[in-house]
């Protein structure tokens, strides 16, 4: 499976699998590939049992994950090919939930957008000083009305919650370990030792026990899978629309969108 990889690595040390979205000249945001290449290692992580911890992380030190690749969507009008025809960006939330091993997402920049989405369902987060957190949907036309809404707000708070979705501004790691949205904070250079240590404090605890505890945490949001579905089914029907297409135009030509045209729509 390794040699197949190209937007992912995958690497295994000390019972401590690491995946790095390894796109740093797009700011590790992900096309189709990339999900089911990270699909495809966190289920190999799952069924190691040499594996008791999974950090995610990006490559270089620009970027966690800027989200959604959008010069990929801007170019063919979806998020590129993959194997199964599919882009499973819902099944890997999923995933990350259902993953029996605590996941550990390692901020090393930006963590915007759907990379946004992808740490606050890891179970924790450690991040860089110089990490940065927001979404960008609205701005780009874009949503997500699924576990990066309703669960984000169990995690901040509503208030927090919806000023990260209706301003699409950008949050320093204090003020994301302020608002409870990261675990720990520490300098970009010991990011990966503080990974390491917290693995380490978990490996030496009871896997089985551990698996409970997750599946008993993610139990009481569990109905949000509900939700997510038929957000990812309107979403499909509005990234087809002009006013999504005001979005990707606006964020591809480095300038602000206008959806003035398309407040009417939205008063009905």
């Amino acid at each position: 499976m390794e040699h197949k990889l190209s937007d992912i690595r995958y690497e295994v040390e000390r019972g401590l699998a690491t995946v790095t979205i390894d796109r740093p000249e797009r700011l590790n945001a992900f096309r189709a590939q990339t999900v089911e290449e990270m699909i495809g290692c966190l289920k190999r992580a799952w069924s190691d049992p040499a594996v008791g911890v999974v950090c995610l992380t990006g490559a270089g030190e620009r970027a966690f994950c800027a989200g959604g690749d959008q010069k990929q969507r801007g170019e063919t009008g979806d998020y590129g090919p993959s194997s199964t025809g599919l882009f499973e960006i819902e099944y890997l939330h999923r995933l990350i939930r259902e993953l029996p091993k605590p996941l550990i997402a390692a901020v090393n920049g930006f963590a915007i957008g759907g990379g946004h989405v992808l740490h606050v369902l890891c179970d924790l987060t450690i991040a860089a000083e110089h990490a940065e957190f927001g979404q960008v949907g609205p701005r780009v036309g874009s949503f997500d009305a699924g576990f990066g809404t309703a669960y984000l707000a169990r995690v901040v708070g509503e208030k927090r919650a919806r000023e990260i979705w209706m301003l699409c501004r950008r949050y320093d790691a204090s003020t994301a370990e302020r608002w409870g949205l990261v675990n720990r904070v520490v300098p970009g250079a010991e990011l990966y030792a503080e990974v390491r240590r917290w693995a380490d404090e978990i490996l030496s605890l009871s896997p089985t026990a551990l698996r409970f505890i997750k599946q008993s945490f993610n139990a009481d949001s569990e109905h949000i899978a509900g939700l997510q579905k038929i957000a990812f089914s309107g979403l499909e029907q509005f990234v087809g629309s002009e006013e999504a297409h005001e979005g990707v135009r606006a964020f591809n030509e480095k300038r602000p969108p206008d959806f003035a045209p398309y407040r009417a729509a939205a008063s009905r």
